[in-house]
């Protein structure tokens, strides 16, 4: 997957993201809807982590196409 292949991945994920959140201002969302935002945060989290990967390894002069993404629970772990 390349940097273009992210990106598009992580905008898709936004709008998922904010769809799901806008459907219901107020309401509140079901067991369902709260367990896909979830995976969704999770999965922009790794994706972020893999594109920053990709770019530090370019810039260090590496390969990008050699970054492996991260598991959830490693990018879970970061302090913010």
């Amino acid at each position: 997957m390349d940097d273009k292949e992210i990106i598009a991945q992580i905008s898709g994920l936004a709008e998922e993201e904010q769809r799901l959140e806008e459907a219901h201002v107020g309401e509140g969302l079901s067991d369902e809807e709260h367990e896909r935002l979830r995976t969704i945060e999770v999965t922009l989290d790794q994706l972020w982590d893999t594109l920053r990967q990709r770019r530090a390894k370019r810039n260090a002069g590496g390969r990008a196409d050699e970054v492996q993404p991260r598991s959830a629970e490693t990018v879970e772990g970061y302090l913010q």
